[in-house]
């Protein structure tokens, strides 16, 4: 299993994304361009020393990226049809978020294998992105018996 963020725009972001990872032994895949430098601090404040334990791959594009890395695509967004505690997840899956301000754009969401949706009241718009990969990752390791002992 992988955790994918399309083009993310905020650093804090991804370093709780790459602690998310480095916590359950989940390699985490940046497709750029990114919001703010590589090198931003930010970065590292958020991820502290998890930094070092989780595998970190950055791609140019999403061709790129798909050209390399397989797996079933499965897209996180608020556009989805399904619940992930209604889906069954597949222990290669790639588990797939768009950048905050936006998701990912028409063409990538038609490449997706599937199109989920975390269920939250209608009076908000969407969770943030660490705690909706947080909680995508967790699903999908249950389901898979992926989460660490």
């Amino acid at each position: 299993m992988r955790l994918c963020l399309f083009e993310p725009e905020i650093a804090g972001n991804v370093g709780a994304v790459m602690r998310l990872g480095a916590c359950l032994d989940v390699p985490v895949d940046l497709i750029e361009p990114m919001g703010f430098d590589w090198d931003d601090k930010r970065v590292r404040r958020t991820a502290m020393d998890y930094i070092d334990h989780v595998e970190v791959m950055r791609f140019t594009s999403f061709g790129a990226y798909r050209a390399e890395v397989p797996g079933r695509l499965i897209l996180f967004t608020t556009k989805g049809d399904r619940s992930p505690y209604e889906f069954g997840f597949q222990s290669d899956d790639i588990l797939l978020f768009g950048k905050e301000s936006g998701g990912v754009p028409a063409e990538v969401a038609a490449m997706s294998d599937a199109k989920l949706r975390i269920p939250i009241r209608p009076e908000v718009r969407s969770f943030n992105l660490a705690t909706s990969a947080a909680l995508a990752l967790g699903e999908a390791l249950r389901q898979t018996g992926g989460l660490p002992r």
